[in-house]
């Protein structure tokens, strides 16, 4: 019977791995390598339980062992494990072979799961480096007795921050704050039955994170539909492992462009959800701005933004998928979305369009290797009557916590900030909510300290001029007794 193993041991032997590359190969691309061989470990020792559960079953009987129906995945012969375990040389090819057959023997499910690291480049990966991985992973085994599905999620999220922190200028690319998006899935509240869809799903986050939400509130998850798109190869991988060893199988994770090729379509527009969840790239530059004044899916809706900025492409993206009825969408962004002179126009259509029922504004670091400060920005298709025509806006600079440049929210700081979004009320320093008419006299911008004072100023019930006259005589006071003092001194001497 296989050893049941604890999460600290888990943790441990998983980051164990990346450990044995330290000096070898650059942290970012520490995940395209152990990420990959992990998933390939985790197939074959649930494999060899399931094998082991069907001949017990059958009293012995291997053909029954082997039927596909007894298997989640299948795995081809010579495509195992302990296949590539007995090669000493050209290790990364026998591995390479493995992936590839394993992926060809489970077309609809695993395809192009393992991404696309080049196994067989020896002055990167020697054959050395790829044995001590492969012995490293072979010192525990992953069957799901000895590793529960919940158990092996929380360790590869865990495997997924710390790739984060050790990262550097790519971790942006694959990982979001887990404390901000646990705070954007409390705020868009998934329901048994409903669809989630991030544009840009990075590893998968997000959407398990609200799955998992919604598990956590007794809702059934399983029904949940969880949709994402990702333009990097090996980061969709990521996310669709994530999924598998999350225990999620009905998901529809998709590599690809979602600005130039929406992978969800239907009824010549982009597909609808009830949520939308995203930490869209911000600021990126190279986009086809010219194909967006054209698009065929009509998501231009407010406009074409600049070439130097597809924030408000994204944005308008993320406003077309929502569903009419149902629809509603919590976006983290930097602050200049907020305000900037650049995308005035669009800003102003989505404002009047009436779908912002409220911004939260953040502190600095939350993004990975940025200072920029962050806010969340939370739409609706179909505001309750009492938010209509209005926008409540949050301050939430003080519940951020800064710790070595990196920055957090507590358990505490997002069940406030949760609360103050659910209260929609004016509560001093802390929230305000806006119509519509307030915001255009601000020139429509979101920015949110122009709605919500940081500091307590008080009542002031003197006019003006009242206090022109004060200061004036308390001038003329503080001067008169100057003039008194330097007189006595004089005197003194």
């Amino acid at each position: 019977m296989s050893k049941t193993i604890s999460q600290q041991e888990l943790e441990q032997y998983l980051w164990g791995a990346a450990v044995l590359l330290r000096g070898v190969i650059d942290p970012g691309e520490y995940k395209s390598i152990i990420f990959p061989l992990m998933f390939f470990k985790r197939i074959s020792d649930v494999y060899d339980e399931e094998y082991q559960e069907a001949l017990e079953e059958s009293d012995g009987d291997k053909e029954y062992a082997e039927f596909a129906e007894n298997h989640r995945f299948q795995v081809p012969l010579g495509a195992h494990w302990e296949d590539v375990r007995n090669v000493s040389i050209d290790v990364g090819k026998a591995i390479k072979t493995a992936m590839s057959e394993i992926e060809k023997a489970n077309p609809d499910r695993l395809a192009g799961i393992f991404g696309d690291t080049n196994w067989t480049n020896k002055n990167r990966l020697t054959d050395k480096i790829l044995i001590d991985l492969v012995e490293h992973f072979s010192t525990i085994n992953l069957s799901l007795k000895s590793v529960p599905q919940d158990e092996f999620g929380t360790g590869y999220e865990y495997l997924i921050k710390k790739f984060a922190d050790d990262s550097g200028h790519t971790a942006a690319e694959f990982y979001t704050n887990r404390t901000v998006v646990r705070l954007m899935s409390m705020i868009v509240d998934p329901k048994t039955g409903e669809s989630i869809y991030d544009p840009t799903c990075g590893s998968g986050g997000m959407l398990l994170n609200a799955a998992l939400l919604a598990k956590e509130n007794d809702q059934e998850y399983r029904n949940i539909s969880l949709y994402g798109q990702e333009i990097n190869i090996i980061t969709s991988a990521i996310a669709r492992m994530n999924m598998f060893l999350h225990g999620f199988e009905d998901f529809h994770i998709v590599r690809g462009d979602t600005l130039s090729n929406p992978s969800f379509v239907e009824n010549d527009r982009v597909k609808q959800f009830d949520m939308v969840l995203a930490n869209p790239p911000y600021s990126i530059k190279k986009w086809n701005q010219k194909a967006w004044q054209h698009d065929p899916w009509g998501r231009n809706i407010y406009g074409t933004p600049p070439q130097g900025c597809a924030d408000y492409a994204f944005f308008q993206h993320i406003i077309s998928s929502l569903r009419e009825d149902t629809g509603r969408c919590a976006i983290l962004w930097p602050h200049g979305i907020l305000f900037r002179d650049a995308e005035f126009d669009m800003r102003k259509q989505l404002i009047e369009s009436d779908v912002v029922d409220c911004v939260i504004g953040l502190g600095k670091n939350l993004f990975y290797n940025s200072v920029m400060e962050s806010c969340i920005v939370v739409c609706s298709k179909n505001k309750p009557e009492k938010r209509k025509g209005k926008v409540l806006f949050i301050n939430g600079l003080e519940q951020v916590i800064e710790e070595k440049q990196m920055a957090f929210l507590s358990d505490e700081n997002i069940q406030t900030l949760y609360e103050l979004y659910k209260g929609y009320e004016n509560v001093p320093r802390l929230s305000h909510v806006a119509s519509l008419d307030e915001i255009k006299k601000k020139d429509f911008s979101l920015n949110v300290p122009i709605y919500v004072q940081k500091y307590e100023l008080g009542e002031v019930e003197e006019s003006l001029e009242e206090l022109v006259q004060q200061w004036n005589k308390s001038s003329t006071e503080i001067k008169q007794h100057t003039i008194e003092l330097f007189s006595t001194l004089k005197e003194v001497i």
